[in-house]
């Protein structure tokens, strides 16, 4: 009994894969971007800038302070070339009152009071009949146990 246990285990030490195989190929283009700038200042009391500028044309800058309550108010700008050579261009501030982006490239949403739609006033409308219909019942239906 002990020599099948021996002989079983033997074999599948020997069945296991033995070293390592090579790594795989990267799953993206590697080919390296030169940085043509990188300059940055941080500061102790939380103050920071940078700039950086790449040779694909990323160009990125943004600029923070010490705000309300001690976070971090940032400021600043990136823009690069989109893969369907549409220039894009961001300009942001990100402060006590959120993240507030601007740019051409972002949704804008239709102006308010837009129209509403035909098929939604039928809607209202047809909820507003069923709920005359509907009896009225007394306010106290769900009272104490």
């Amino acid at each position: 009994m002990k020599f099948t246990v021996l002989v079983a285990l033997a074999s599948v030490a020997a069945a296991a894969p033995q070293g390592y195989d090579a790594p795989a190929p990267p799953r993206y283009d590697s080919d390296e971007i030169a940085i043509l700038r990188d300059e940055r200042v941080i500061e102790d009391d939380g103050r920071y800038n940078f700039d950086f500028e790449t040779a694909n044309g990323i160009v990125v800058s943004e600029h923070g302070n010490l705000g309300v309550e001690e976070a971090i108010n940032s400021a600043g700008s990136f823009s690069y070339t989109a893969p369907d050579g549409t220039p894009v261009s961001l300009q942001f501030v990100a402060d006590e009152n959120g993240f507030q982006p601007q740019g051409a490239h972002l949704p804008v949403a239709p102006e308010f009071p837009h129209p509403i739609p035909q098929f939604v006033l039928d809607q209202i409308a047809f909820a507003a009949e069923e709920d005359a219909r509907r009896p009225k019942e007394p306010s106290g239906r769900y009272g104490a146990p």
